[in-house]
């Protein structure tokens, strides 16, 4: 059992560090954690910069074009996972905040460790693996990435907005498959608008079976826009994207009014992009779908006026 930590100064710079971390690099996600309770805020920031940071890990040899940098980059990540672990073995995380942060929260919710094992396993394929075959093989590596961030996220949605006390018995269980479906709805949202910058990193998450159904070639992804055949596949996996949205929505009514809230504007959000993409013509190849600041600021004020 992780025990929480007492420092309260150091707690707070921590978080502090994990809210400025995800400020900078998760517009979508911050815009809808500021609907949370203010207690409720720090705990998603430490679960972001702690993702955050691992997946940066992995990617910033690819970035950087390094010789190499599968074997190294395989190494860091095994120090990093070794040094998480640790830090909830109770060794004391030495000048990192995203660490002492992220022990804290887990100890307060009591975030199943599994989770953080399947994270682990899946960003250490990332490091192995630039394409997948079809879409369960996609799925194995998306359960780690993005399925398990929902169920890590959960306990923290599920809590009363006005306390910490815990979430109804058994809701936890009832709301699991629902809060994993919106992990994936999100990270196939990221996947289909970044498949230029993907194929940059030498990463291809759309699944090859796709690619082959449609007549697109690797070298199609490459072009300054999308030809017909890849829009056609962009609207297929657009189409299987909204399924795994559908899936989620039951999980919403499951939480408390704010928490509620909070999930809603990320539903709106990222359900922009898709259309963005829809109204590009499914050319995610020309440029990269972006949300503009007055549509996500207008979705605040619709979620605010809504009844809880």
């Amino acid at each position: 059992m992780v025990r929480p930590y007492n420092s309260a100064g150091s707690l707070d710079s921590a978080y502090e560090s994990c809210r400025e971390i995800h400020r900078r690099h998760g517009r979508s996600y911050y815009l809808a954690t500021r609907l949370l309770p203010a207690w409720k805020r720090r705990h998603v920031h430490a679960l972001y910069a702690f993702t955050r940071y691992t997946d940066d890990l992995v990617d910033a040899p690819r970035v950087a074009g390094a010789p190499g940098h599968d074997d190294e980059t395989g190494r860091q990540l095994a120090a990093w996972a070794d040094r998480f672990y640790a830090t909830l073995d109770g060794v004391a995380p030495a000048g990192h905040p995203v660490l002492l942060a992220v022990r804290q929260t887990i100890a307060v919710f009591g975030i199943d460790r599994a989770d953080f094992d399947a994270f682990f396993a899946s960003m250490a394929m990332d490091v192995r693996t630039g394409e997948y075959a079809d879409y369960d093989a996609l799925l194995t590596y998306m359960d780690g990435s993005a399925a398990v961030i929902g169920t890590m996220m959960l306990p923290i949605l599920l809590a009363p907005d006005h306390d910490r006390g815990p979430e109804p018995p058994a809701l936890r269980a009832q709301a699991r498959e629902p809060a994993r479906q919106l992990g994936l709805a999100f990270q196939l949202t990221n996947f289909i608008r970044d498949v230029a910058e993907d194929l940059r990193l030498g990463r291809v998450y759309l699944p090859a079976v796709d690619l082959e159904r449609f007549g697109v070639r690797r070298a199609d992804l490459a072009a300054a826009s999308a030809n017909p055949a890849v829009r056609r596949l962009i609207a297929f996996e657009v189409g299987r994207a909204r399924a795994h949205y559908r899936e989620a929505a039951p999980g919403v009514a499951m939480l408390p009014p704010r928490s509620r809230r909070c999930v809603r504007l990320a539903f709106a959000v990222y359900g922009a992009i898709l259309n963005r993409i829809e109204q590009a013509g499914y050319d995610v190849l020309a440029g990269r779908a972006v949300v503009p600041r007055r549509q996500r600021a207008a979705a605040v004020f619709r979620e605010l006026a809504r009844p809880a």
